[in-house]
């Protein structure tokens, strides 16, 4: 068995104001830790992966094929492989959640 706290995540700044951890990988999935601050963006992009999530804290608004869906604490989301995604924090608290990727990514396909 693996435990990793998520304080104890090592979190790394992926875009101005955006932060991602590892908390456990496996043979078919991977479990991030993200934190985005205030006024910060994720730039949209796409990935192989299926994504889904689940907002721990504050509010994110996800921007998706020209839409826009508010994600606030204790909603849950997905994104289905190759879809094109981003998201935007437009409040003045940090947007913490987990996201879980299948198959499992260590390094975010975006940043390559």
């Amino acid at each position: 068995m693996d435990h990793v706290k998520a304080a104890d995540a090592a979190l790394e700044e992926v875009a101005d104001g955006v932060y991602l951890g590892d908390l456990s990988t496996g043979d078919r999935a991977s479990m991030k830790y993200w934190r985005v601050e205030p006024g910060a963006t994720l730039p949209s992009h796409e990935h192989e992966h299926e994504q889904i999530g689940y907002v721990l804290q504050g509010t994110l608004t996800a921007i998706v094929d020209g839409g826009e869906v508010v994600l606030e604490e204790g909603d849950a989301y997905r994104f289905p492989s190759n879809e094109r995604h981003g998201a935007e924090n437009r409040s003045d608290e940090p947007a913490v959640g987990l996201g879980v990727l299948s198959p499992p990514r260590t390094v975010p396909d975006w940043r390559e």
